[in-house]
């Protein structure tokens, strides 16, 4: 027997015994959830379509979990813009066992048991993972403290005396003065005499001078 039924403005088409994921629902897990919206009922040859819902049909379920379903990215872009933008979104869902279901004189039933577990303990079982129990404070170790280096003045007052005495006599004596360093004897500057341009000689032949042209006239053109 199966029933398709109506809720978070989905459609569902269910049987006794399956697990159910719809839109989040109010309870806590292992609470009762009844649907009343249910659209169609089929058992074998025989098939019950309401108008919009039967009369007196109802789908039982119970609440095993609610939890975040996979994330979806949402990735914008205009191109030769530069703009792109990517946004992620978790939706809340709720996760049902469904256990019976009865309209027009009939009804079948789940004989088994509801397991509550939920999918983030299944997950980590298979990796072979320890999960921390919901509610459950796990407290750590607390941490080695640390040793404080010991101040330098304190190191200070800490070294012998002795050492303290044998540097004080040491620090006491006067240094040893320098000697004087002997005066440089001064350099004797020789003066430079400048040599005289020699004369010249009476016997040379001083260049003849230049005659001055003859001026052109009329009578000579």
């Amino acid at each position: 027997m199966y029933a398709v039924i109506k809720t978070g403005g989905k459609q569902y088409r269910v049987q006794p015994g399956d697990v159910l994921v719809v839109e989040k629902l109010d309870g806590e897990p292992g609470a009762d959830v009844a649907f009343g919206d249910v659209l169609m009922l089929g058992d074998g040859d025989a098939v019950f379509v309401g108008a919009p819902t039967l009369a007196g049909a109802s789908v039982s379920a119970t609440l095993i979990e609610t939890r975040k379903g996979d994330k979806i990215k949402i990735f914008k872009k205009r191109r030769r813009q530069g703009y792109r933008r990517t946004r992620g979104h978790r939706q809340v869902e709720s996760v049902l066992r469904v256990t019976a279901i009865a309209g027009e004189g009939k009804s079948a039933s789940w004989d088994g048991t509801v397991d509550l577990t939920t999918k983030a303990v299944l997950d980590a079982r298979a990796r072979n993972l320890k999960l921390a129990e919901p509610g459950l404070v796990v407290e750590s170790a607390p941490k080695p403290a640390k040793a404080k280096a010991a101040p330098k003045k304190a190191a200070a007052e800490a070294a012998p005396v002795e050492a303290v005495a044998e540097a004080a006599p040491a620090a006491e004596a006067p240094k040893a003065k320098a000697a004087p360093k002997k005066a440089a004897a001064p350099k004797a500057a020789a003066p430079k005499a400048a040599a005289p341009k020699a004369k010249a000689a009476d016997g040379e032949a001083k260049p003849a001078p230049k005659k001055a042209a003859a001026k052109k006239t009329d009578k000579d053109a």
